[in-house]
Protein backbone atom coordinates (compact mmCIF):
# COMPACT_ATOMS: atom_id res chain seq x y z
CA UNK A 1 0.00 0.00 0.00
CA UNK A 2 1.76 3.39 -1.02
CA UNK A 3 1.17 6.41 1.14
CA UNK A 4 -1.47 9.06 -0.71
CA UNK A 5 -1.63 11.90 1.79
CA UNK A 6 -5.25 13.47 1.36
CA UNK A 7 -6.34 16.80 2.41
CA UNK A 8 -9.83 16.93 4.64
CA UNK A 9 -13.32 18.03 2.83
CA UNK A 10 -13.45 21.90 4.05
CA UNK A 11 -17.22 21.26 4.68
CA UNK A 12 -16.76 18.42 6.96
CA UNK A 13 -14.76 17.78 10.54
CA UNK A 14 -14.21 13.91 10.81
CA UNK A 15 -14.11 13.12 6.92
CA UNK A 16 -13.45 13.89 3.30
CA UNK A 17 -12.54 10.85 1.80
CA UNK A 18 -14.47 9.43 -1.16
CA UNK A 19 -13.44 6.02 -0.27
CA UNK A 20 -14.89 3.94 1.98
CA UNK A 21 -18.65 5.38 1.58
CA UNK A 22 -18.65 5.10 5.80
CA UNK A 23 -15.44 7.61 5.39
CA UNK A 24 -17.85 10.28 2.92
CA UNK A 25 -20.74 10.26 4.96
CA UNK A 26 -19.16 11.49 8.06
CA UNK A 27 -20.89 13.86 10.08
CA UNK A 28 -19.34 17.02 12.71
CA UNK A 29 -19.03 16.29 16.11
CA UNK A 30 -20.87 18.08 18.55
CA UNK A 31 -17.46 20.19 19.27
CA UNK A 32 -16.38 21.52 15.84
CA UNK A 33 -12.70 22.46 15.23
CA UNK A 34 -12.00 26.25 14.39
CA UNK A 35 -10.41 24.81 10.55
CA UNK A 36 -10.88 21.25 9.33
CA UNK A 37 -8.22 19.44 10.40
CA UNK A 38 -5.72 18.69 7.52
CA UNK A 39 -3.57 15.17 9.15
CA UNK A 40 -5.34 12.51 9.28
CA UNK A 41 -4.89 9.25 12.24
CA UNK A 42 -5.92 5.92 13.44
CA UNK A 43 -6.53 5.83 16.57
CA UNK A 44 -5.48 2.97 18.67
CA UNK A 45 -7.67 2.18 22.01
CA UNK A 46 -8.07 -1.56 22.33
CA UNK A 47 -10.05 -2.72 24.72
CA UNK A 48 -11.03 0.48 26.34
CA UNK A 49 -12.85 2.77 23.75
CA UNK A 50 -15.88 4.82 25.48
CA UNK A 51 -13.94 3.84 29.41
CA UNK A 52 -12.10 5.96 31.57
CA UNK A 53 -8.93 4.64 30.09
CA UNK A 54 -9.92 5.18 26.43
CA UNK A 55 -10.09 8.81 27.74
CA UNK A 56 -7.69 10.00 24.54
CA UNK A 57 -9.50 8.20 21.84
CA UNK A 58 -12.65 9.31 23.10
CA UNK A 59 -11.49 12.97 23.52
CA UNK A 60 -10.32 12.62 19.83
CA UNK A 61 -13.62 11.55 18.92
CA UNK A 62 -15.28 14.38 20.01
CA UNK A 63 -12.84 17.13 19.24
CA UNK A 64 -10.28 16.98 17.14
CA UNK A 65 -7.86 20.60 15.80
CA UNK A 66 -5.16 18.76 14.66
CA UNK A 67 -6.45 15.58 13.10
CA UNK A 68 -9.03 13.92 11.46
CA UNK A 69 -9.79 10.92 13.23
CA UNK A 70 -10.10 7.88 10.27
CA UNK A 71 -11.15 5.32 12.73
CA UNK A 72 -10.39 3.54 16.17
CA UNK A 73 -9.01 0.36 16.68
CA UNK A 74 -10.48 -1.69 19.56
CA UNK A 75 -11.76 -5.47 18.61
CA UNK A 76 -14.27 -5.97 21.40
CA UNK A 77 -16.07 -3.22 19.89
CA UNK A 78 -15.29 -3.40 16.31
CA UNK A 79 -18.09 -2.74 13.58
CA UNK A 80 -19.98 -0.34 15.31
CA UNK A 81 -19.86 3.55 15.03
CA UNK A 82 -17.70 5.43 17.57
CA UNK A 83 -20.64 8.37 17.81
CA UNK A 84 -22.64 5.81 18.90
CA UNK A 85 -20.79 4.45 21.45
CA UNK A 86 -20.07 7.93 23.31
CA UNK A 87 -23.10 10.02 22.31
CA UNK A 88 -25.49 7.68 20.73
CA UNK A 89 -25.13 9.86 17.47
CA UNK A 90 -23.56 8.45 14.61
CA UNK A 91 -20.70 10.29 13.40
CA UNK A 92 -19.56 8.14 10.89
CA UNK A 93 -15.79 6.97 12.59
CA UNK A 94 -15.49 3.56 12.49
CA UNK A 95 -14.27 0.93 15.01
CA UNK A 96 -12.47 -1.22 13.33
CA UNK A 97 -10.84 -4.75 14.20
CA UNK A 98 -7.35 -4.16 13.94
CA UNK A 99 -4.74 -2.10 12.11
CA UNK A 100 -5.45 -3.57 8.60
CA UNK A 101 -9.44 -3.01 8.64
CA UNK A 102 -8.35 0.21 9.46
CA UNK A 103 -5.93 0.58 6.63
CA UNK A 104 -8.49 -0.96 4.36
CA UNK A 105 -11.56 1.53 5.66
CA UNK A 106 -8.73 4.36 5.12
CA UNK A 107 -8.01 3.73 1.73
CA UNK A 108 -4.74 5.41 2.10
CA UNK A 109 -1.89 4.99 4.89
CA UNK A 110 -3.04 7.96 7.20
CA UNK A 111 -0.19 10.49 8.54
CA UNK A 112 -0.73 9.53 12.24
CA UNK A 113 -0.80 6.61 14.20
CA UNK A 114 -2.44 7.55 17.58
CA UNK A 115 -2.06 5.34 20.72
CA UNK A 116 -5.38 6.36 22.08
CA UNK A 117 -5.32 4.98 25.71
CA UNK A 118 -4.32 6.81 28.74
CA UNK A 119 -3.11 5.16 31.92
CA UNK A 120 -0.86 7.13 34.03
CA UNK A 121 1.33 3.75 35.06
CA UNK A 122 1.05 2.19 31.71
CA UNK A 123 3.80 0.96 29.57
CA UNK A 124 3.82 -0.75 26.28
CA UNK A 125 3.10 -4.13 26.27
CA UNK A 126 4.85 -6.47 23.62
CA UNK A 127 2.36 -6.78 21.93
CA UNK A 128 1.83 -2.96 21.25
CA UNK A 129 4.98 -2.39 20.74
CA UNK A 130 5.02 -4.60 17.67
CA UNK A 131 1.66 -2.64 16.55
CA UNK A 132 3.13 0.30 16.79
CA UNK A 133 6.83 -1.10 14.84
CA UNK A 134 3.77 -1.89 11.90
CA UNK A 135 2.65 1.49 11.99
CA UNK A 136 5.82 2.69 11.50
CA UNK A 137 6.59 0.70 9.04
CA UNK A 138 3.90 1.38 7.09
CA UNK A 139 4.96 5.24 7.09
CA UNK A 140 3.28 6.32 9.76
CA UNK A 141 3.81 8.84 12.36
CA UNK A 142 3.26 8.12 15.49
CA UNK A 143 1.90 9.90 18.47
CA UNK A 144 2.55 8.84 22.22
CA UNK A 145 0.98 10.35 25.11
CA UNK A 146 2.19 8.03 27.37
CA UNK A 147 5.12 8.69 30.59
CA UNK A 148 7.61 6.13 28.20
CA UNK A 149 9.48 8.33 25.92
CA UNK A 150 9.51 6.10 22.12
CA UNK A 151 12.05 8.80 21.22
CA UNK A 152 14.97 7.02 23.93
CA UNK A 153 13.89 3.85 23.05
CA UNK A 154 16.88 2.26 20.03
CA UNK A 155 14.07 0.07 18.45
CA UNK A 156 12.27 2.81 17.80
CA UNK A 157 14.74 5.55 17.00
CA UNK A 158 15.86 2.89 14.23
CA UNK A 159 12.70 2.33 12.97
CA UNK A 160 11.72 5.91 12.74
CA UNK A 161 14.89 6.41 10.93
CA UNK A 162 14.31 3.77 8.29
CA UNK A 163 10.85 4.90 7.38
CA UNK A 164 11.38 8.60 7.37
CA UNK A 165 8.75 9.28 10.18
CA UNK A 166 8.61 10.91 13.80
CA UNK A 167 7.58 10.17 16.79
CA UNK A 168 5.95 12.71 19.19
CA UNK A 169 6.32 11.84 22.69
CA UNK A 170 3.18 14.47 23.87
CA UNK A 171 4.37 14.27 27.64
CA UNK A 172 7.79 15.00 26.69
CA UNK A 173 8.70 18.45 29.01
CA UNK A 174 11.27 20.82 27.91
CA UNK A 175 15.31 20.09 28.81
CA UNK A 176 15.63 20.71 32.66
CA UNK A 177 17.82 23.93 32.02
CA UNK A 178 14.72 25.39 30.20
CA UNK A 179 12.27 24.72 33.08
CA UNK A 180 10.66 27.57 34.61
CA UNK A 181 10.15 28.36 38.01
CA UNK A 182 7.24 30.64 39.74
CA UNK A 183 8.10 34.14 39.56
CA UNK A 184 5.13 35.96 40.55
CA UNK A 185 4.49 37.52 37.35
CA UNK A 186 0.71 36.17 36.99
CA UNK A 187 -0.44 39.04 38.68
CA UNK A 188 0.39 40.73 35.21
CA UNK A 189 -2.28 38.96 33.78
CA UNK A 190 -4.86 41.11 33.94
CA UNK A 191 -8.10 39.12 32.39
CA UNK A 192 -9.86 36.34 34.47
CA UNK A 193 -8.39 33.07 35.31
CA UNK A 194 -10.43 30.06 35.49
CA UNK A 195 -9.72 26.34 35.87
CA UNK A 196 -12.01 23.67 35.53
CA UNK A 197 -11.43 21.30 38.85
CA UNK A 198 -12.94 17.83 39.30
CA UNK A 199 -13.71 15.76 42.27
CA UNK A 200 -11.60 12.92 40.41
CA UNK A 201 -9.48 11.64 37.55
CA UNK A 202 -11.20 11.05 34.26
CA UNK A 203 -14.24 12.37 35.29
CA UNK A 204 -14.87 15.01 32.32
CA UNK A 205 -12.40 18.05 33.47
CA UNK A 206 -11.05 18.58 29.58
CA UNK A 207 -14.34 18.19 27.49
CA UNK A 208 -16.09 21.16 29.88
CA UNK A 209 -13.49 22.87 29.40
CA UNK A 210 -13.64 22.92 25.98
CA UNK A 211 -17.08 23.11 25.74
CA UNK A 212 -17.00 26.66 27.61
CA UNK A 213 -14.08 27.83 25.64
CA UNK A 214 -15.82 27.77 22.48
CA UNK A 215 -19.07 28.59 23.68
CA UNK A 216 -17.33 31.65 24.84
CA UNK A 217 -16.14 31.82 21.42
CA UNK A 218 -19.48 31.88 19.87
CA UNK A 219 -20.42 34.99 21.96
CA UNK A 220 -17.85 36.96 21.08
CA UNK A 221 -15.39 36.64 23.92
CA UNK A 222 -12.02 35.99 23.72
CA UNK A 223 -11.28 32.69 25.43
CA UNK A 224 -7.70 31.03 25.49
CA UNK A 225 -7.62 27.49 26.78
CA UNK A 226 -4.27 26.07 28.64
CA UNK A 227 -4.22 22.58 28.28
CA UNK A 228 -2.60 20.20 31.31
CA UNK A 229 -2.64 17.13 30.23
CA UNK A 230 -1.64 15.11 26.91
CA UNK A 231 -4.78 14.27 25.20
CA UNK A 232 -5.87 18.02 25.12
CA UNK A 233 -2.43 18.78 24.00
CA UNK A 234 -3.11 15.89 21.17
CA UNK A 235 -6.47 17.40 20.42
CA UNK A 236 -4.71 20.39 19.37
CA UNK A 237 -4.02 22.80 22.34
CA UNK A 238 -2.11 26.11 20.48
CA UNK A 239 -1.01 26.72 24.66
CA UNK A 240 -0.17 24.04 27.79
CA UNK A 241 2.03 21.11 28.90
CA UNK A 242 1.93 17.77 30.35
CA UNK A 243 1.95 19.16 33.66
CA UNK A 244 1.73 15.46 35.41
CA UNK A 245 5.25 15.20 33.46
CA UNK A 246 7.34 18.03 34.83
CA UNK A 247 9.32 17.35 37.46
CA UNK A 248 7.16 19.24 40.76
CA UNK A 249 9.63 22.24 41.59
CA UNK A 250 8.85 23.50 38.27
CA UNK A 251 5.14 22.62 37.75
CA UNK A 252 3.77 26.39 39.14
CA UNK A 253 6.31 28.07 37.02
CA UNK A 254 5.66 26.03 34.13
CA UNK A 255 2.03 26.98 34.48
CA UNK A 256 2.82 30.26 34.70
CA UNK A 257 4.46 30.86 32.17
CA UNK A 258 2.32 28.80 29.49
CA UNK A 259 -0.63 31.42 30.87
CA UNK A 260 1.42 34.41 30.18
CA UNK A 261 2.67 33.65 27.16
CA UNK A 262 -1.28 33.11 26.25
CA UNK A 263 -2.01 36.28 27.39
CA UNK A 264 0.44 38.55 25.94
CA UNK A 265 -0.46 36.40 22.53
CA UNK A 266 -3.67 36.49 22.53
CA UNK A 267 -5.25 39.60 24.78
CA UNK A 268 -7.83 37.37 25.65
CA UNK A 269 -11.07 38.41 27.76
CA UNK A 270 -10.66 34.91 29.94
CA UNK A 271 -8.11 32.32 29.94
CA UNK A 272 -9.53 28.53 31.00
CA UNK A 273 -7.30 25.56 32.61
CA UNK A 274 -8.09 22.58 31.90
CA UNK A 275 -7.63 20.70 35.43
CA UNK A 276 -5.97 17.18 35.72
CA UNK A 277 -7.22 14.77 38.81
CA UNK A 278 -8.61 16.29 42.22
CA UNK A 279 -7.01 18.06 44.89
CA UNK A 280 -8.40 15.66 46.94
CA UNK A 281 -7.20 12.66 45.63
CA UNK A 282 -4.43 11.00 47.32
CA UNK A 283 -2.48 9.54 44.03
CA UNK A 284 -2.97 13.47 42.59
CA UNK A 285 -0.93 16.62 43.41
CA UNK A 286 -1.75 17.90 39.78
CA UNK A 287 -4.44 20.27 40.98
CA UNK A 288 -3.02 21.92 43.58
CA UNK A 289 0.37 22.86 41.33
CA UNK A 290 -2.90 24.34 38.61
CA UNK A 291 -3.96 26.32 41.16
CA UNK A 292 -0.78 27.47 42.18
CA UNK A 293 0.21 28.07 39.05
CA UNK A 294 -2.56 30.02 37.66
CA UNK A 295 -3.83 31.50 40.88
CA UNK A 296 -7.17 30.88 39.38
CA UNK A 297 -9.80 33.14 40.74
CA UNK A 298 -12.77 31.57 39.80
CA UNK A 299 -13.08 27.33 39.77
CA UNK A 300 -15.63 25.39 37.82
CA UNK A 301 -16.10 22.36 39.71
CA UNK A 302 -16.99 18.79 37.55
CA UNK A 303 -18.70 16.15 40.21
CA UNK A 304 -20.04 12.54 38.84
CA UNK A 305 -22.77 12.07 41.74
CA UNK A 306 -23.56 8.72 40.90
CA UNK A 307 -19.39 7.82 40.79
CA UNK A 308 -19.45 5.52 44.34
CA UNK A 309 -15.11 4.99 44.39
CA UNK A 310 -12.29 7.34 42.93
CA UNK A 311 -11.49 5.99 39.19
CA UNK A 312 -9.08 3.09 39.54
CA UNK A 313 -9.33 2.80 43.24
CA UNK A 314 -11.82 0.60 44.39
CA UNK A 315 -11.24 1.01 48.07
CA UNK A 316 -11.27 4.86 47.93
CA UNK A 317 -14.93 6.56 48.59
CA UNK A 318 -15.53 9.73 46.04
CA UNK A 319 -15.50 12.71 48.15
CA UNK A 320 -18.67 15.03 48.05
CA UNK A 321 -18.80 18.46 46.45
CA UNK A 322 -19.08 20.37 49.64
CA UNK A 323 -15.92 18.80 50.92
CA UNK A 324 -14.15 19.78 47.63
CA UNK A 325 -15.35 23.06 47.75
CA UNK A 326 -14.03 23.62 51.30
CA UNK A 327 -10.18 22.28 49.81
CA UNK A 328 -10.10 24.28 46.49
CA UNK A 329 -11.30 27.58 48.34
CA UNK A 330 -8.56 27.05 50.85
CA UNK A 331 -6.40 28.74 48.52
CA UNK A 332 -6.21 32.79 48.40
CA UNK A 333 -8.63 34.50 46.29
CA UNK A 334 -10.54 31.55 44.65
CA UNK A 335 -13.62 30.66 44.44
CA UNK A 336 -16.05 27.83 43.27
CA UNK A 337 -18.29 29.25 40.63
CA UNK A 338 -20.29 26.79 39.60
CA UNK A 339 -20.75 22.55 39.36
CA UNK A 340 -20.99 20.54 36.08
CA UNK A 341 -22.46 17.08 36.43
CA UNK A 342 -20.86 14.45 34.97
CA UNK A 343 -23.84 11.83 33.79
CA UNK A 344 -22.29 8.13 33.86
CA UNK A 345 -24.93 6.24 35.26
CA UNK A 346 -27.79 8.93 35.75
CA UNK A 347 -30.70 8.87 33.56
CA UNK A 348 -31.91 12.60 32.53
CA UNK A 349 -34.30 13.48 34.86
CA UNK A 350 -31.89 12.24 37.95
CA UNK A 351 -29.46 14.70 36.31
CA UNK A 352 -32.09 17.24 36.14
CA UNK A 353 -32.80 16.67 40.19
CA UNK A 354 -28.87 16.56 41.12
CA UNK A 355 -28.72 20.25 39.00
CA UNK A 356 -31.54 21.66 41.41
CA UNK A 357 -29.88 19.48 44.45
CA UNK A 358 -26.66 21.11 43.86
CA UNK A 359 -27.42 24.94 42.84
CA UNK A 360 -29.86 25.05 46.37
CA UNK A 361 -27.10 23.87 48.46
CA UNK A 362 -24.21 25.63 47.40
CA UNK A 363 -25.94 28.83 45.46
CA UNK A 364 -24.18 28.22 42.82
CA UNK A 365 -25.50 27.90 39.34
CA UNK A 366 -25.52 23.89 37.84
CA UNK A 367 -25.51 22.41 34.43
CA UNK A 368 -24.14 19.39 32.56
CA UNK A 369 -22.68 20.70 29.71
CA UNK A 370 -22.82 17.61 27.32
CA UNK A 371 -26.79 17.48 27.74
CA UNK A 372 -27.58 20.68 28.68
CA UNK A 373 -27.37 24.08 26.62
CA UNK A 374 -23.93 25.46 26.87
CA UNK A 375 -25.51 28.75 27.31
CA UNK A 376 -25.44 27.52 30.76
CA UNK A 377 -21.87 27.28 31.19
CA UNK A 378 -20.99 31.11 29.83
CA UNK A 379 -23.96 32.27 32.01
CA UNK A 380 -22.18 30.44 34.99
CA UNK A 381 -19.24 32.73 33.95
CA UNK A 382 -20.45 35.67 33.01
CA UNK A 383 -22.62 35.95 36.86
CA UNK A 384 -19.00 35.42 38.21
CA UNK A 385 -17.15 37.70 36.16
CA UNK A 386 -19.94 40.15 34.69
CA UNK A 387 -16.90 42.65 33.10
CA UNK A 388 -16.51 39.80 30.67
CA UNK A 389 -19.96 40.28 29.26
CA UNK A 390 -19.12 43.83 28.67
CA UNK A 391 -16.76 42.74 25.66
CA UNK A 392 -19.45 41.33 24.16
CA UNK A 393 -19.95 43.00 20.81
CA UNK A 394 -23.74 44.99 20.62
Amino acid sequence: MTKKKQSASPSLFFGGFSIPPPVAKRTKSYLTATKPPSETAIVYCEGHFGGIDGKTANGLVRHSEKYEILSIIDSEQAGQDAGEILTKEPNGIPICQDLDEALTDAGCVPDWFIFGIASASRILSAPERKLLLRAIAHGMNIVNGLHEFLNDDPEFSAACLDSGVVIRDVRRPRDKKDLRVFSGRISEVTCPRIAVLGTDCAIGKRTTTTILAQSLKERGINAVMIGTGPTGLIQGARYGLALDAVPSQFCEGELEATIIEAFENEDPDVILVEGQGSLSHPDDSTSSFILRGSCSQGVVLQHAPEREYRCNFPRIQMPTPASEIALIEGFPKTKVIGITINHENMTDPEVSTAIERYEAEFGIPCTDALTRPPERLVDMVLSAFPQIGGKIPT
